[in-house]
Formats: structure tokens, sequence, C-alpha cells
């Protein structure tokens, strides 16, 4: 077989980098303030000196929690392997309490090599589970119980949540409860009983800062020198690298990408989507073996092919109109309005600006049943559906960017509306 090519190796490479969460946030654990360090700090102490913890990590999807707490997770096994032992569960799938003390006592059957039966009873499985925490803590084996989806285990009785709080409050068992929660209030929902027992330590995940998110390209996408790359190769790309990265085209690239979802997640699927549809990492010329603008302007263009988008550059003048009036009500703070409103909004702007584009009212309902068609607005509830359709409450299914850009991109929209939607 022939040499394998230094371009379609480093394609390679880039790929496996992309897919691989702890070489993504690895960089963004260097800072002592960064979150992985407050994280680490906070479960190896547990660890050293043999303390509870209870932590909520929290921020938008995408932001690196699960990435992060893995990150830790990972280098506390390595420094104290006989000393973690690590319990998931998952909101979506074990918000039932039996099932949820079922999967714990599960987990902690296989990682201590005892035998599982699938016919205890809650109170068995929950006896076995404050005896196993017992034994861990006299052990000085400290028990990592990571909730993802926290705000699913909130809902109810909260039962899971109290029975490992309140056993964390002996002095026997060693043990860190964290949580994972793209809810920002998540620890509102506990119950008094639950609050009282939890440490309130709360982590804050925010989108990264323009230079981490600079910093954080150049370390995905960067050749490392000491490889088996030909030196004159590596110097090459991570030039083109830097340059493409300084450049202001691509800087306003990045600002038009992010202003729609900002986190590491949404980077990570513009440089490289594991769909039939490739993004700029895969549209890489193998003949020149570089990366260049072009191929992220490809990702981006590709990104924004957006359903919604789409529908409102095929919307007639009287559907802009309508979704203007929509948004306008909106930005009032009018929390809930129907086809009356709209109506009314609508005859209000014709009068202020005397214009000629003015519809009949049964045009306007023909248009507007056309906009729910095309899912570009909806019933806004359930209740209320033998009202007939001019009074049920509606709402809009396109945020003030896309409809803004849709506009723009719209053919024959009257400058008017574009100043309406500014204002």
């Amino acid at each position: 077989m022939g040499k394998e090519n230094p371009a379609e190796k480093a394609l390679n490479l880039i790929r496996g980098r992309l897919c691989d969460p702890t070489f993504v946030f690895r960089p963004l654990s260097v800072s002592s303030d960064s979150n992985y360090s407050k994280l680490k700090f906070i479960v190896s102490t547990s660890i050293t000196e043999g303390c509870n913890n209870s932590i909520l990590l929290l921020g938008p999807r995408g932001s690196g929690k699960a990435a992060v707490l893995d990150l830790v997770i990972g280098d506390l096994l390595e420094e104290y392997p006989d000393s973690v032992s690590v319990i998931r569960l998952n909101g979506l799938l074990h918000s039932d309490d039996n099932c949820a003390f079922k999967e714990i006592a599960r987990q902690l059957c296989m990682e201590h090599h005892l035998l599982f039966s699938k016919m205890a009873s809650f109170d068995e499985n929950s006896q076995f589970i404050i005896a196993m925490l017992r034994e861990c803590g006299l052990a000085h084996k400290t028990v990592i119980f990571v909730l993802d989806e926290f705000d699913m285990f909130a809902q109810g009785k909260q039962r899971l949540l109290y029975s490992l709080l309140d056993a964390m409050q002996s002095v026997t068992s060693q043990a860190v409860v964290v949580g994972i929660s793209s809810r920002l209030d998540a620890d509102q929902l506990l119950e008094k009983r639950v609050r009282s027992r939890f440490s309130h330590r709360k982590i804050l995940f925010l989108p990264p800062s323009r230079e981490e998110f600079d910093s954080l390209l150049e370390h995905l996408l960067s050749l490392p020198s000491d490889s088996s790359f030909p030196s004159g190769y590596v110097s090459q790309f991570n030039e083109k690298i830097k340059s493409i990265i300084s450049d202001t085209r691509f800087k306003n690239m990045l600002k038009t990408f992010f202003n729609a979802n900002s986190t590491v997640n949404s980077l990570l699927k513009y440089m490289l989507s594991l769909d039939v549809r490739f993004r700029a990492v895969s549209l890489m010329n193998l003949e020149s073996g570089l990366l260049s603008l072009e191929n992220f302007k490809a990702a981006l263009s590709s990104l924004q092919r957006q359903p919604k988008l789409e529908a409102v550059k095929d919307c007639s003048i009287v559907e802009l109109y309508l979704l203007v009036c929509m948004r306008r009500l909106e930005v009032k703070e009018q929390s809930s309005y129907n086809f009356i409103s709209v109506m009314k909004e609508y005859k209000t702007i014709h009068d202020s600006f005397q214009t000629s584009d003015y519809y009949a009212q049964n045009v306007c309902l023909r248009a507007f049943e056309h906009l729910k068609e095309r899912a570009v607005i909806c019933y806004a509830e359930n209740r209320g559906q033998f009202q007939t359709g001019e009074y049920r409450p509606m709402k809009l299914l396109i945020s003030a960017s896309e409809l803004h850009q849709g506009m723009r991109s719209h053919a024959c929209c009257p400058a008017m509306l574009l100043k309406l939607l500014d204002h």
C-alpha cells in the first residue's frame, strides 16, 4: 500500500479531535479560574478530606457541562484509581424513583462485583444503597453521583434526591452529587426538605468569549509539530490556519454564525458534521492540503438553510405584514394575541404610514391560515380549540433574527416593514 497523503492524514486527525470532547475542552481547563478547576477542586476535596458535597452545573445545552465533568472525572480516576466510584443517571430515563433506585443498585453491584437482583423492592434497593454508601465511606472511597437532566429529578416527590442527600448527612458516608441542567433555576425547583440538605454550590457555564473561540479554533485545527507530518507541510498548514482566524471576513462569518448559537457544541457542528452534509473541515481541498476561507463560507451557507427562514423568503406581502404585526405585539410584551389583535395592529400601521398595501380582512385571514400551515406561526395553546380561528391565541415560531434575515432576503419586501421591525 502507498504512503498516506499528508492532507488525508491531517483531515482524519482533525476529524478525530472534533469528535473527542476531552481534546476539545482541554484548553478551557488551563486557567485556575476555569469551571474545570472549580469543579475539580470541589470533587477532589471530597476525595482527599472525606467530606460530602453537592453541586449543580448550569448552562445552555452544548456549553460543555457534561464534557468538563467527564474531563474532571477522568483525571480523578487516574489520580485516585481506588478511591472513586461513579454512578450515572439521566432524568429522561430514570426520573421515576423506583427506576432510579434500581439503576443505582445495579451500577453499585457492577462496580463492586456483587450479584444484582432484578426482583428487589424499592425499600430493599434503598437500604442496599445506604449500606453501600456506609461501606464505601469506611473504605475511604468516594461515590460520585452524576444526575444529568437534574430538573427532571426535581419533579414529583423528589424521593431520590432526598434519600441521597439525607444519606450524605451521615459521618460514615463519602459521596458527591453533581447535577447537570440547562435550567438556570433548577435549584429553585427543590422542595424545602431537599433544599436544606443541598450545599447550594453552582457553577455557571457561559458561552466562550471571542478570544477563547479563536484560541479553541487554533487548538482544534493546528497540526502538532512533533508528529510524523513533513515539517514544511505542518508550518504551511498552521500558518494558513492563523491567517484564516485573523481574517476580518472570517471574523464576520463567525459573528453571523454565533448570533444564533454561541455554544462550543455549535462550533463543532460548524467545523464538522457527522451526517451527509459536510462542513468546513470535510470540504478541505486534498490537492492543496490546506483549509481555506471558502471552506468556512460554504459550511456557513449550508448551516443557514433553515426551513422557517426559507418560508419567510417565500411569503407574500400580506403575510409579511402579519408577521411584523405579531412581532411588534411581542415586543410590546403582549403575551397573548389573536388574529383580531393582529388586525388592529395592522390597521394602526396603515393609518400611521398611509400605505398603499391594505388588504381586506378575509384576505388577511387566508394569509394567516397559510402561515399556520407552513409552521411559521401556531396556536399558543390547545385550550379554546372549539373557538373560531380568529379568536384563538397565536404565537410566532420564528425568532426575531430569522424574521429579519428572511425579510432582508425577500425579493419584494417593502423597506418600511424592515424599519418597523428594527424599531
